[in-house]
C-alpha cells in the first residue's frame, strides 16, 4: 500500500508556522510573503480535510489536531535539518577549491589573494590552474574562473571584466631598440604571440584600421605555449606582446611594461566566475564572489588611456 504523503512545500510551511508561532515570522524565515504562507496552509488544510490553525485578530493558533500533527512531524523536520547541516558544515570546513586560468592566476589573482585570506582567515584557498574548459562533473572544485563568451550551459555564470587588449613592451626596448612611435614601426620589431591568444594581433590591427599589416603578423616565427610565457618574454625585452590590460595592471603600474600606443581595444569576450549548482549557495563561494566584486570595483576603468582617447571595440569573431 503506497504511503500517504501530503504536498511537501505546504508541509514545510506548516512546520515553520507551528515552530515560529506566527505566519509573519514563518514568512520571514522562508523569504516569502505573508499571503503566500497563508495560501500554503490553506492548501495543506484542504488536503488533510481538517483545520490546523484558528485564525484570529492576534494571529494563528494551532488547533488540537494541528498541535498533535506538529508534535509528530516536527522531529522529522528537525532530523532533516540536522542531517543537512552535518553535510553542509563538513563542506564549509574544507578549503575553497578554485580552478583558474594560468595567466589569470599568476598576473591578477596572486597579486590580490592575500587580501581575501586576511579578510576570511577561516576559508583556506586551494588553487589549481588549467586552460581546458571546465567540466564540473569531472573536476571537484567549488568554482572556476574562465575566459570566454558566457556560453556555459547549466552553470551559474557571472561576468567579471571584459577583455581589453593592446600592445605592451619593456621600457628597455623603447630605449635600446628600433623606434616605436607609430604602428608602422611594428615592422621593425618581433611581435610575440601565444598559442591560446594567436588571433589577438589580427583583432587589434583590424580594430584600429590597420589590417594591411596582417601579413606582418603572419610572418612571425615561433611563439609561446601560453600568455604567461609571452608576457615574460616581453618583460625581458624580446619583443612586443599583445597584452590583456586588466591582467597586466600590476606590471603597467610598476613600469615593468609600458603601452607605446595607448590604443586599447575591447573585445566581446570576458573573464567569468563559474559556479556549479551544487555550490551555488555555499557560504565560502559567496564570500569569494563578494570579494571579487569589491576588488574589481577598485580596478581602473577598462581601456583607460590618454585624455580624449577613443577606445576601439570589436566583436571577436575568430
Amino acid at each position: 500500500m503506497p504511503r500517504v504523503v501530503p504536498p511537501l512545500n505546504p508541509l514545510h510551511v506548516f512546520e515553520s508556522v507551528a515552530r515560529q508561532g506566527s505566519l509573519t515570522s514563518a514568512a520571514a524565515e522562508l523569504c516569502v510573503t505573508h499571503s503566500a504562507v497563508s495560501r500554503q496552509i490553506t492548501t495543506l488544510e484542504r488536503y488533510l480535510g481538517v483545520r490546523l490553525f484558528e485564525r484570529g485578530p492576534k494571529g494563528a493558533k494551532l488547533t488540537n489536531v494541528g498541535a498533535s500533527y506538529f508534535k509528530q512531524i516536527g522531529p522529522a523536520f528537525s532530523a532533516i535539518a540536522t542531517a543537512t547541516e552535518a553535510i553542509v558544515g563538513r563542506l564549509e570546513g574544507e578549503p575553497l577549491r578554485l580552478s583558474v586560468y594560468n595567466t589569470f592566476a599568476a598576473k591578477w589573482l596572486m597579486h590580490r589573494l592575500h587580501r581575501f585570506e586576511r579578510a576570511h582567515p577561516t576559508i583556506p584557498v586551494e588553487l589549481s590552474t588549467t586552460v581546458a574548459k571546465i567540466n564540473f562533473n569531472e573536476v571537484q572544485v567549488d568554482a572556476a574562473i574562465q575566459f570566454g563568451d558566457s556560453n556555459w550551459p547549466g552553470v551559474n555564470c557571472e561576468r567579471l571584466f571584459q577583455d581589453v587588449i593592446e600592445p605592451v613592451c619593456s621600457p628597455v626596448l623603447l630605449k635600446s631598440g628600433p623606434p616605436l612611435k607609430s604602428i608602422d614601426d611594428l615592422a621593425h620589431h618581433r611581435l610575440l604571440q601565444s598559442r591560446y591568444r594567436r588571433h589577438d594581433w589580427f583583432d587589434w590591427l583590424r580594430a584600429v584600421g590597420r589590417s594591411d599589416l596582417d601579413e606582418l603578423v603572419s610572418r612571425q616565427r615561433g611563439g609561446f605555449q601560453n600568455s604567461l610565457l609571452a608576457y615574460q618574454a616581453a618583460v625581458e625585452g624580446m619583443g612586443i606582446v599583445m597584452g590583456q590590460l586588466q591582467l597586466l595592471a600590476n606590471d603597467l603600474e610598476t613600469g615593468i611594461l609600458v603601452r607605446p600606443f595607448n590604443m586599447p581595444v575591447t573585445r566581446d569576450l570576458a573573464y567569468y566566475l563559474l559556479v556549479p549548482d551544487s555550490r551555488r549557495h555555499s557560504r565560502k563561494v559567496e564570500a569569494f564572489r563578494a570579494w571579487l566584486r569589491a576588488e574589481i570595483e577598485t580596478m581602473p576603468t577598462s581601456g583607460s588611456g590618454t585624455p580624449g582617447q577613443t577606445t576601439a571595440r570589436i566583436i571577436a569573431g575568430r
